[in-house]
């Protein structure tokens, strides 16, 4: 089927609403309506919402408007131009985040996500945007943005491609979550409640540390007794040979959203990675945030580096690695304590790092839960390896599709 004509319409003329959130920001609470900001809104999906508005100052603060299950979501500010739909029905949104709705029969919600997504859309939101250090899109700019436009049931042709790919991806995610889940359980059980098999016929006794009472002939070691500690390093910048090559050089930004990291922002050469290569970390090492954004924590897919905030351990034994993984996740607290030494960036360091307490088990309930787990994270990283692939086919696929460049056929 050939694609039919497009034309370019003003956004603001195929409009049914544009519900504009800027103000101050409401009161937060524990939990509550659940509250979207714009640095949720990543990569065409909005993250699970850590903040949340009473139900009480619900009505006063969306006065201007409430959203609906369909609707698209566009940040205006920092950052400017991230797109996703609204799947929920009560949420309450915050500034810097507008509400778009296609005026029915006339423009698709999803049609709108996609032309929005493209390089096409986001040229032109910029092209609209003002701004020296901080780049925005004032509301009255934003219905100027010209719209590439077929007709409406060609936008719900090419939407439900797309969406199929966002349909796979996202179940994909929430099968890996579940999977993290359920390993985290698993620790949990074994490793904080010492619940593991044969557990009722092990005497507790005190370990002289934090941990108190553990299992007899389980040890509280320091990091640096069960593995080497490497903090990142980056190369000199000057040498532009340094850079874009095939090892992935992790900085924090790169784990959002990640167990495993697939790819990053910026890669070194294998000049830039000789340099240091003390620094190197093979597969499935587990890296800790250290400075800034302390505890974020990830895997690596492939041999990597990382940039000074972060502190990997290289482990004695490799096969612990999902042990670590979940232990590493539980120390965010922990990490805000050692690093908060009245600067204003946290930053924990090396020794610090190194000098923290693990409970570590016996070598067999060590083991045993290595086979219980492996599978877990192997899928895991098969998954997002999966997501990696369709996210880049649907990229490929949606600048050609929303400007008319490529006819959409059947088999799509």
């Amino acid at each position: 089927m050939i694609m039919g004509i497009f034309q370019k319409v003003k956004l603001g003329d195929i409009l049914e609403a544009l519900i504009d959130y800027r103000g101050k920001t409401p009161k937060k609470i524990k939990f509550g309506i659940p509250l979207i900001t714009a640095k949720i809104v990543k990569n065409g999906f909005i993250d699970e919402p850590k903040e949340f508005i009473a139900e009480s100052d619900y009505n006063s603060w969306m006065t201007r408007g409430l959203p609906q299950i369909g609707d698209i979501v566009l940040t205006t500010e920092a950052p400017l131009g991230e797109v996703a739909k609204i799947k929920n029905s009560k949420i309450a949104l915050a500034q810097r985040i507008v509400t778009l709705r296609g005026k029915q029969g006339m423009l698709s919600n999803d049609y709108l996500k996609y032309f929005l997504t493209s390089p096409v859309g986001q040229g032109r939101l910029k092209e609209r945007g003002t701004g020296t250090t901080v780049l925005g899109i004032k509301q009255s700019e934003l219905r100027l943005v010209e719209v590439d436009l077929p007709d409406f049931q060609t936008q719900i042709r090419i939407a439900s491609v797309l969406s199929a790919y966002d349909d796979l991806i996202e179940n994909n995610e929430k099968r890996i979550k579940a999977l993290e889940e359920m390993a985290q359980l698993l620790y949990t059980e074994w490793f904080v409640k010492f619940k593991f098999p044969g557990h009722e016929k092990v005497k507790m006794v005190d370990s002289g540390t934090e941990y108190g009472m553990v299992p007899e002939g389980w040890e509280v070691k320091r990091l640096k007794d069960v593995g080497r500690v490497v903090t990142g390093k980056t190369p000199p910048t000057s040498n532009l040979e340094n850079f874009d090559g095939e090892v992935l050089f992790i900085k924090t930004p790169d784990v959002h959203g990640n167990i495993f990291v697939l790819e990053t922002e910026q890669t070194l050469s294998e000049i830039g990675a000789s340099t240091q290569s003390l620094k190197l970390l093979p597969a499935k090492t587990v890296f800790v945030s250290c400075i800034g954004t302390l505890g974020a924590v990830g895997i690596t897919s492939k041999t990597s580096q990382t940039n000074q905030q972060i502190n990997a351990l290289m482990l004695n034994d490799n096969s612990d690695y999902c042990f670590f993984y979940l232990f590493a996740k539980s120390l965010k607290q922990r990490l805000v304590g050692l690093g908060s030494n009245g600067a204003t960036m946290g930053n924990v360091n090396k020794d610090k790092f190194e000098n923290i307490n693990i409970v570590y088990p016996r070598e067999e309930i060590k083991n045993l839960f290595f086979k219980a787990t492996a599978n877990l994270f192997d899928e895991i990283l098969s998954l997002q390896k999966h997501n990696k692939n369709l996210s880049k086919t649907r990229d490929f696929l949606i600048p050609q599709l929303v400007t008319g460049k490529r006819e959409l056929k059947n088999d799509l």
